[in-house]
């Protein structure tokens, strides 16, 4: 008895402290988890007088909690601890995709988020890289036909003689995945809020948006017949480098300008970007 209860006041104990200094490192949240399991599991010795069943009681009740363990252990950043700041303005390189890449906006932001992160590879390097969808333009039927931002670029980047559009996330994915594997996050679909967050983080984000920076008419698009599926797509689609925000604008690199911390207004901003399917990726720390 005597035993049992310096267990129980030793956890909680413990739960008091772990739930004070996880507030600051994360990754305490493993060291805690491992800790709370040993405990119990001495209690659940304690009350059991046969071993074998203790044994097995043990290994039912720490099968499930470990796995949500795990997504803690394999998270590396975890947003909910990172104070979202009121204002941002990081200092990221700025490329310019003029003149080799009239179309190039996709890979040059990219360019600009991997220098950032001490990535040394130039706007040219990627738009030889990035994956390719060489579905053949054709008008048939008063129908489009062509190929699918998703599955690779569309068209040709260094020239406007031939017909084209750009790349959408995915590809950019994977070919930032090779320069910092294991490090790329895929925030599309996110919140616009996420998107704040690891601006805060000092670290910058890619996105894709429109040239007008703000939510286009439904005239401004048209429909593609893909390999993939159909899809709407405007020739307006634009990418950017997001380097920071405060209450009234939001600032970005802008490769077709050449333009670093350029501003739009925050709010027609996030409404162009949700427009254009929320795309965004960024890098987490090591």
């Amino acid at each position: 008895m005597i035993t049992l209860i310096i267990l129980i006041g030793t956890l909680i104990i413990l739960l008091l402290i772990f739930t004070h200094l996880i507030k600051k490192s994360p990754s305490l949240k493993t060291s805690f988890s491992i800790i709370a399991m040993v405990l119990l599991g001495f209690f659940i010795l304690a009350q059991t007088p046969h071993i074998a069943e203790a044994v097995g009681r043990m290994k039912t009740w720490v099968q499930a909690p470990l796995r949500s363990t795990n997504t803690f252990i394999n998270d590396q950043v975890d947003l909910t601890i990172i104070p979202l700041e009121q204002t941002v303005l990081l200092d990221a390189p700025v490329i310019n995709q003029l003149p080799e890449l009239p179309r190039g906006c996709e890979v040059t932001s990219l360019a600009m988020l991997l220098q950032y992160a001490k990535i040394s590879v130039d706007k040219m390097t990627l738009a030889k890289e990035i994956k390719k969808d060489n579905t053949a333009y054709r008008v048939s039927g008063g129908k489009v036909y062509y190929g699918h931002p998703n599955d690779g670029f569309v068209g040709s980047m260094y020239t406007k003689e031939v017909p084209g559009l750009g790349v959408y996330h995915k590809p950019i994915k994977e070919l930032a995945e090779k320069y910092l594997p294991g490090q790329i996050e895929d925030l599309t679909g996110s919140p616009f809020n996420d998107l704040k967050i690891h601006l805060s983080d000092k670290r910058p984000v890619w996105v894709i948006t429109n040239t007008s920076f703000k939510k286009l008419s439904s005239n401004q698009f048209v429909t593609w017949h893909t390999p993939s599926g159909v899809i709407d797509i405007t020739y307006k689609e634009h990418s950017v480098l997001l380097t920071g925000f405060d209450k009234e604008y939001v600032y970005f690199n802008d490769p077709l300008t050449g333009e670093k911390n350029k501003k739009a207004p925050i709010m027609d901003f996030e409404e162009s970007w949700v427009q254009m399917g929320s795309q965004a990726i960024t890098y987490l720390p090591r």
